[in-house]
């Protein structure tokens, strides 16, 4: 009877053995149900040419890469990393400075032939890029009332506005503001308030419109 059950007991280890060593034999399932004839060196039997032996119980969800790499499910490839953007090209502004007298009468905001024609050149280098905003940014001299020459500076910078859009350029595309007479660019040069023709020939340069062309080349 001893000797009965040590046999009983070598033959259960034995068993315990030959399943641990299946389940971590390619071709073998979580049951221990072998899909493939497995030589003594644990590895896959194969036939003269090549081939792998199957078992009475292979399936093919025991299929392995080495015998049946058609029937393995195949891992996606790594996505690919993702293009980097292609630089958007920086917006380029011009800066145009427009005597006021080039382009209206002396306290005037009706467009002279003159001023038509500078606008008529802005507007086709307007037409020539990939147009962003046109900011037209009207300017008085100091001569006059505070609020008439904010008055006068804003109707210029409208008639320009109105003027551009005639020529095809679109209204939400151009930006219209006086600044009246805050920023004289004469500073302290010219000397006295009176209205003479000397004070306002000295005065000329604030008496402008500055025209900025923002956008980027075709």
């Amino acid at each position: 009877m001893k000797n009965t059950t040590k046999l009983s007991l070598l033959a259960v280890t034995l068993l315990g053995i030959g399943a641990s060593a299946y389940a971590q034999t390619p071709g073998v399932d979580m049951k221990g149900t072998v899909g493939y004839v497995i030589d003594q060196r644990g590895y896959v039997a194969k036939s003269g040419y090549g081939l792998c032996w199957r078992t009475g119980y292979w399936t093919p969800a025991m299929a392995i890469a080495e015998c049946d790499p058609d029937l393995v499910k195949k891992e996606a490839p790594p996505a690919p990393a993702p293009a980097a953007p292609a630089a958007t090209p920086k917006p380029a502004a011009e800066k145009i400075t427009l005597a006021a007298d080039a382009l209206f009468d002396f306290d005037k905001a009706t467009l002279r032939p003159e001023g038509k024609k500078s606008l008529d050149e802005l507007a086709a280098k307007a037409k020539g890029i990939n147009l962003e905003v046109i900011i037209a940014v009207g300017h008085a001299d100091r001569i006059g009332a505070d609020a008439y020459n904010q008055k006068l500076s804003e109707k210029r910078s409208a008639s320009v506005k109105d003027y551009l859009v005639s020529k095809g350029i679109e209204a939400n595309r151009i930006y219209a503001e006086g600044k009246g007479e805050k920023q004289p660019v004469t500073g302290d040069k010219c000397k006295g308030d009176k209205r003479t023709k000397q004070l306002i020939e000295c005065l000329q340069p604030d008496r402008r419109v500055e025209i900025e062309v923002i956008g980027t080349k075709k």
